[in-house]
């Protein structure tokens, strides 16, 4: 009989929960509600993805973006779990078909946008199959104190309240202060929910803040990306103008950057953020509009080209690098006017006629003011970032934390600088400070004869995955091939021990690996 150990090995690969997950896996099965506040790159789809496949019905997954859908059905169709979503970025025939399986129960995970569970079709089908579980992602969008508030979110519950017997419903969101965990019980009316907030710290992250004026923001940008080599990384800008200038700057200096805003047509922000998913292009320059949901685990930077708005939403952007746990740079470059360019924003959003009461208006610009508060203060603090951070969201933190700005002294700071650069540009994945590693094959530390298999395995996947059409990770990621480096296995059992490395994958990619790497310990031999 199948059980959450199992489904975790079987499907996903990995012979154990991180911390927070299990417990949250069993509520769940259990038939509590769960509220889970869990970081960037913690591991929040595995809570839901592995109760789903045990629970006997389906399970909906509300999702506020397209791109986020797209890759968590794409990654889960590759572990051979039969996944599908529904938005507006299917053709009306693709819309009609899929709900035609999804009554004939083709699916167990469905993807949806909020919008899309008031439509006609999509209810007849919730009323005609059983849904065992709601999950609600990115569920700080329901909260006016969160920093993508969309009224959208707030029909979940209606939704929910319509079906012929009460789900269990999950809420997930990386970043959530005690107002938004607040907003998010009272408006899913969660039921005596299990709720837990796994550590906001992640160690692997160097944070770093770096006063410059708006003409010397130009320069700094271009020496903190020429530092990176080639490695994959995100900058953000605060408006499209800002982005459509510092993409055409990287470009003129040869890097392969590409732009994403609102205002680019949808064909185009498509291709571009395929471009980066399939590393076509190395970095993205893009408002906060880019990122929800992204899951491209090779970031190694983020930059803040100007400062965000909130904490929230640093942290949520700056959280998109190093989700493989390996090192990762987020840099923010802050200038007084920056605060002027928010401040803009809250009140073109106060004159706005979005049929908000004007009391309800001037409450939102306030919380927003306070946001801006503490951003600033971020930006412009002498203690330790990475403490600033974490005492925000709640919890406790050393004095310094020896892996931020604040925390190294001037000759220390110009030390690693130095360093940095230098193991970047030689082998692109060492680590900044001597926490432990993952995994033993990192880049740096491999022989010659590693080196040259590792790439012989970074080719195999980019082959597999150009004739299928999906970005190169969803075959396996980059610390499961570093693990195929170090521990060479010779036959699918072994390769079932590698970590990432499911029963669906090792049936359809394994032996093409396999094949590599007995071909390179043979002629070694």
């Amino acid at each position: 009989m199948e059980n959450p150990h199992s489904i975790l090995k079987k499907v996903f690969g990995y012979d154990s929960f991180r911390p927070g997950q299990e417990e949250i896996v069993s509520r769940l099965l259990a038939g509590q509600d769960v509220l889970a506040v869990m970081p960037t790159g913690a591991g929040k789809s595995i809570c839901y993805q592995v109760p789903a496949l045990l629970l006997p019905g389906i399970t909906i997954v509300v999702s506020p973006l397209v791109s986020l859908m797209k890759d968590q059905v794409g990654a889960l169709v590759q572990a051979g779990v039969a996944a599908a979503f529904l938005n507006n970025s299917l053709t009306d025939n693709q819309k009609a078909l899929m709900l035609h399986r999804a009554r004939e129960g083709w699916y167990k995970i469905i993807y949806v946008a909020p919008e899309r569970l008031e439509m006609p079709g999509f209810q007849r089908f919730a009323q005609e199959r059983t849904i065992s579980m709601v999950t609600v992602d990115e569920a700080h969008c329901i909260s006016q104190w969160g920093q993508d508030f969309r009224p959208s979110y707030l029909r979940i519950k209606a939704f929910v309240d319509s079906l012929p017997s009460r789900p269990v419903v999950g809420a997930f969101t990386a970043t959530a202060t005690a107002h938004v965990r607040d907003d998010i019980r009272e408006q899913l009316a969660l039921q005596k929910p299990y709720e837990v907030t796994t550590s906001f710290d992640r160690p692997n992250l160097y944070f770093e803040t770096r006063r410059a004026l708006p003409s010397q923001k130009p320069k700094e940008l271009l020496d903190l990306v020429l530092k990176e080599g080639d490695n994959a990384g995100i900058v953000y800008c605060s408006t499209t103008k800002q982005v459509d200038e510092t993409a055409r700057l990287l470009q003129s200096r040869g890097i392969r950057a590409a732009a994403y805003h609102a205002k680019l047509d949808a064909d185009t922000r498509r291709k571009n953020q395929d471009d980066f998913l399939y590393d076509r292009v190395q970095i993205m320059v893009a408002t906060n509009a880019f990122g929800m949901g992204i899951d491209k685990p090779n970031v190694r930077f983020v930059i803040h080209y100007n400062m965000p708005k909130d904490v929230e939403s640093y942290y949520q952007e700056a959280g998109r690098a190093g989700r493989d746990g390996q090192p990762a740079r987020c840099t923010l470059l802050y200038s007084g006017t920056d605060v002027r360019t928010i401040r803009f924003f809250i009140e073109k959003e106060m004159e706005a006629d979005n049929g908000l009461p004007a009391d309800v208006k001037a409450e939102a610009a306030r919380k927003a003011e306070e946001r801006l508060k503490y951003m600033t203060f971020y930006s412009t603090t002498q203690d330790c970032l990475r403490g600033f951070l974490l005492h925000y969201f709640g919890e406790a933190a050393p004095k310094k934390c020896g892996n931020c700005s604040c925390c190294l002294a001037a000759e220390q700071e110009a030390q690693l600088q130095v360093e940095y650069s230098r193991r970047r540009a030689a082998d692109n994945a060492r680590r900044l400070t001597e926490k432990p590693r993952r995994t033993k094959a990192v880049a740096g530390e491999l022989s010659e004869f590693d080196e040259k298999l590792l790439n012989a395995l970074y080719a195999q996947r980019k082959r597999l995955a150009g004739k299928q059409n999906i970005p190169a990770f969803m075959v396996f990621s980059d610390a499961t091939l570093r693990e195929m480096v170090e521990k060479k296995p010779l036959s699918t059992d072994e390769l079932l021990n590698i970590s990432g490395v499911g029963e669906k994958k090792a049936a359809r990619y394994g032996n093409a690996f396999l094949r590599i790497i007995e071909d390179a310990v043979g002629s070694r031999e």
